[in-house]
């Protein structure tokens, strides 16, 4: 591959790095890629890898941290540092990081009964497997459901939810389920009194200094949860340090580690969106999405873990190299998004 068109055109991409942090009161550190063990030209492969792969891999912005210093950052098209992007399922994790606070809290616990915060949306008559449900089985995409609910703005969503069939006993069967995301973002803020995004931003946004972040809101006014947060590049990369840190930051715990070991476990066997066991075969081609599922996080290969969102948004991280790496992008294949990734920036993280 020749990548003297790409030296030339992301030649400041480092310099950028070191040089030029456009948030300084609130920016993460910023080092050189050979101080902090990474190979440089990987980052010139990979986009040029990317941009040969066609319009159907649009990447907008790359971000990797290592040692907690950002060692490299780009943004393409007309995507900027200071720009929010719409981040769809990786909203997930951060509501999953709500529920941690507020069981750090004593506000609620993970084996608390889901229908014991909504008495009065229960249909007429409640299932076994619907009184069986958890917080914890929300979070791990198991709560019993054969297929996701449809919502609909003429009802109300968390009824919808509770009303569909728990065909499984909550548990034993994934299904990716942004509606069970929907109702951790209610529960929090039944227990709480706040939306999660305000609760959340003095507890998390602000020590992190993230600013500007905006979430949906279903018609009941309640945050949506699984989708609808929208946030900068480097935001993502904060949380992706926060996470790898097991919730410290600047010297301080801001939540327990305990919550990140259940939160990055795998707890039930995992499987892509939309796909079902009967579906799956040896040759699979979406791996990453058959590593199992934690806490509103996939598990990835080479011991990795990641939130994602359509069309390729990711927070990934690698506590094995001490790295994060956080993309936004518009892409149509979501595993080969990733194989770009292991190819090349994977080796250069020495």
């Amino acid at each position: 591959m020749n990548t003297s068109y790409f030296k030339r055109i992301f030649g400041s991409l480092f310099l950028i790095a070191v040089c030029l942090p456009l948030f300084a009161q609130t920016s993460l550190p910023r080092s050189t890629p050979a101080a902090e063990k990474f190979d440089a030209d990987a980052v010139i492969q990979y986009l040029a890898a990317v941009k040969a792969a066609g319009p159907t891999q649009e990447l907008h912005s790359l971000m990797i941290v290592r040692h907690g210093k950002v060692i490299a950052e780009q943004w393409l098209g007309n995507n900027a540092a200071d720009k929010p992007h719409q981040l769809w399922s990786v909203s997930k994790t951060f509501t999953a990081t709500a529920v941690g606070f507020a069981v750090a809290e004593g506000k609620l616990k993970v084996t608390d009964k889901v229908i014991s915060f909504f008495p009065d949306k229960l249909p007429a008559e409640v299932s076994d497997n619907l009184k069986e449900m958890e917080v914890q089985h929300l979070l791990t995409m198991s709560g019993g459901h054969d297929v996701e609910p449809r919502r609909s703005n003429d009802a109300d969503w968390v009824q919808t939810f509770l009303a569909a069939p728990f065909t499984h006993k909550p548990g034993t069967f994934f299904v990716y389920n942004s509606m069970g995301t929907y109702v951790l973002s209610a529960i929090v803020q039944k227990v709480t009194g706040q939306k999660v995004l305000d609760y959340i931003t003095p507890r998390l946004f602000t020590p992190l200094g993230i600013v500007g972040a905006t979430w949906d809101e279903s018609p009941q006014g309640i945050n949506t949860g699984g989708w609808g947060l929208s946030l900068k590049t480097e935001d993502l990369a904060k949380m992706g340090l926060f996470i790898l840190q097991k919730g410290k930051w600047e010297g301080k715990q801001l939540l327990p580690t305990a919550w990140f070991d259940e939160a990055t476990t795998s707890h039930i066997a995992s499987m892509p969106s939309g796909r079902r066991p009967e579906q799956l075969t040896p040759d699979t081609k979406e791996k990453d999405w058959l590593q199992g599922y934690g806490y509103q996080m996939w598990r990835s290969r080479h011991n990795s873990f990641r939130a994602d969102g359509a069309n390729g948004q990711y927070i990934l991280i690698l506590p094995e190299k001490d790295a994060v790496i956080a993309i936004t992008a518009n892409v149509r294949d979501m595993q080969d998004e990733l194989n770009f990734v292991w190819q090349y920036l994977l080796p250069a993280l020495k």
